[in-house]
């Protein structure tokens, strides 16, 4: 059995119902669960949610919610990787079923399925913990500078001022789309960002944060200049 599991709790601060608000079109959640189902690498889709307006609009969209999320993993300090845990154990009887798992986020509109597939693959042949998603970064990070407590300028890696761009090795970030684990690393608590973890590269257009209306905005924007929003419809 391989488990798709989209956290989605109810208590968003800076865009308050950010997981079902509605993005070009659709809830934002909708995206998530699309993916995941056009995919074709789920036996299982299930959000993990406190929120009964959540849950409601994910089972309309064709996705599994088993359970409602308890109270003490649904606050602003709660870490994914034991929301995901207490999601297997909630979801699946006959643990030794699960194949793999992957956590999707519900705010990532840009997910694409083959990408999912893509991770998927990579996670069997090069027998990872983990293999999610990421990207590059856009300028090279051994150039950044910071404001120092008088407001004056200094460079993080001084030894880097006349190292040409070129030369520099490439760095790499997160992309906040999915990670798919093994059910041992998830319910271990294996950490994502180790050696025991690959990664699945992604173009930087289609890779956007959405923590802020400014993120929200710009999101909505880089969407329709890649089309993305021609397939939309309200849902």
């Amino acid at each position: 059995m391989k488990l798709a599991i989209i956290p989605a709790r109810g208590g968003s601060k800076r865009i308050p119902r950010k997981n079902i608000k509605t993005f070009c079109g659709k809830p934002m959640i909708a995206y998530s669960i699309e993916a995941a189902q056009k995919s074709g690498c789920f036996d299982k889709i299930v959000v993990s949610t406190d929120d009964e307006e959540i849950a409601t609009f994910a089972r309309s969209l064709g996705a599994d919610v088993p359970f409602m999320r308890p109270k003490e993993l649904s606050d602003d300090h709660t870490a994914t990787i034991p929301v995901i845990a207490h999601a297997i154990t909630a979801s699946v009887e006959n643990l030794s079923q699960i194949e793999a798992v992957c956590c999707i986020y519900a705010t990532a509109p840009f997910v694409q399925p083959t990408y999912i597939q893509e991770a998927y693959q990579k996670l069997l042949t090069c027998k990872a913990a983990y293999c999610f998603s990421a990207t590059s970064f856009p300028f090279p990070i051994q150039r950044a500078i910071r404001l120092t407590n008088d407001d004056r300028v200094e460079m993080f890696s001084p030894e880097h001022f006349n190292t040409r761009s070129q030369d520099l090795e490439e760095a790499y970030h997160d992309a906040g789309q999915f990670y798919w684990g093994t059910p041992e690393a998830w319910l271990e608590g294996k950490v994502i960002f180790a050696p025991h973890s690959t990664a699945v590269l992604l173009p930087r257009h289609l890779v956007q944060d959405i923590d802020t209306p400014e993120d929200w905005m710009r999101a909505e924007f880089m969407f329709k200049a890649l089309g993305l929003h021609e397939n939309t419809h309200t849902s």
